[in-house]
């Protein structure tokens, strides 16, 4: 996700370091990334096994079809094609809340996971709509952005939702009943406030937004978004605070145990973790939620990441792993 527009303001001076007992340690020397490593191995992160296959199971046919295909695709894209975020107005298309067919058994079974791939790719055909404003419980703020891109037109929003749909596949092994926010299957949106009200109706047991950062070149690696303790206007973050930095250190291990990619040089104080209090999807969830930056599109080392489909499994795995841990406890 860029830090350009509603939800996404520029980095900040460095915070306080985060200092919990599952901080992903990692500096710039390899010395610091393997104590980082070994940290992670010790708490005892899930190491469930998550092999995805690409082929989608659920009930949205077409758009599971073409799910499938793109899982697999390497190629670069137009800044308009991807998946993303946008408005919260007329819908074009079937509900953003496609649900999966549970799988008959698994550790998840049971379990409600809500997947919100970050931005859309008709929200650059849609300005006014993405531009309007919504209230995210402290204030009010645009409705969305298009989101990012590599330089050479990869869309953050074509990253988003391929690396969801691996997910999801991933979690439905798993046993776990996956919603989607949007699945491709809309013209734009849903706007941050319906991306939290869907994770809310749906009663969901973990929500994750998946993203991609679009911030200077030479800034590298991924971090997760935690939600800072919020009480204001409609706002109140309190009872998901603790819950939410539990999925957050378990995404971000198993994260950076499935690819080997460094937490953030730029944000997190090298802790791969960074508390926000002015998301409007974080602002307005009331159940555990975090969104995780997977890497740097305007970086050219990241880029070599993202826009491979290797790679993108990798992350999709990672993430299903911490999921699973912080499900199973």
């Amino acid at each position: 996700m860029s830090y350009v527009g509603p939800d996404f303001e520029p980095p900040r001076p460095p915070r306080h370091p985060l200092r919990g007992p599952l901080t992903v340690a990692v500096v710039a020397l390899a010395p610091g990334a393997l104590v980082g490593w070994l940290v992670w191995q010790a708490v005892g992160d899930s190491d469930e096994d998550g092999a995805a296959a690409q082929t989608s199971v659920s009930a949205g046919a077409s758009a599971r079809a073409s799910a499938s295909a793109g899982a697999s695709d390497d190629g670069k894209e137009r800044p308009g094609g991807g998946t993303g975020q946008s408005g919260g107005g007329e819908e074009t298309g079937s509900s953003p809340a496609a649900t999966s067919a549970p799988a008959g058994s698994g550790p998840l079974k049971g379990k409600v996971v809500v997947v919100d791939p970050g931005h859309n790719p008709g929200n650059f055909q849609h300005p006014s709509d993405i531009n309007r404003k919504v209230n995210i419980g402290t204030n009010w703020k645009e409705c969305d952005t298009t989101g990012t891109a590599t330089n050479d037109g990869y869309t953050e929003a074509k990253f988003t939702l391929d690396v969801s749909r691996r997910l999801r596949t991933i979690l439905e092994k798993e046993g776990a009943t996956v919603k989607f926010t949007q699945d491709g299957d809309r013209a734009w949106g849903p706007c941050v406030d319906e991306r939290a009200e869907i994770g809310n109706k749906a009663g969901a047991d973990a929500v994750v937004s998946i993203h991609a950062d679009g911030s200077a070149a030479g800034n590298r690696g991924f971090h997760v978004i935690l939600p800072g303790s919020v009480h204001s206007g409609s706002a109140d973050t309190r009872p998901i605070v603790a819950p939410s930095r539990s999925l957050g250190e378990r995404v971000a291990g198993g994260f950076l145990r499935a690819t080997g990619s460094a937490p953030s040089n730029y944000i997190g104080d090298g802790t791969g973790l960074d508390v926000r209090k002015d998301l409007g999807g974080l602002n307005l969830s009331t159940v555990p939620k975090v969104f995780i930056e997977c890497g740097n599109m305007r970086d050219s080392k990241d880029v070599t990441q993202l826009t491979s489909g290797a790679w993108r499994q990798k992350a999709a795995q990672g993430i299903s792993e911490g999921i699973v841990s912080f499900l199973r406890g």
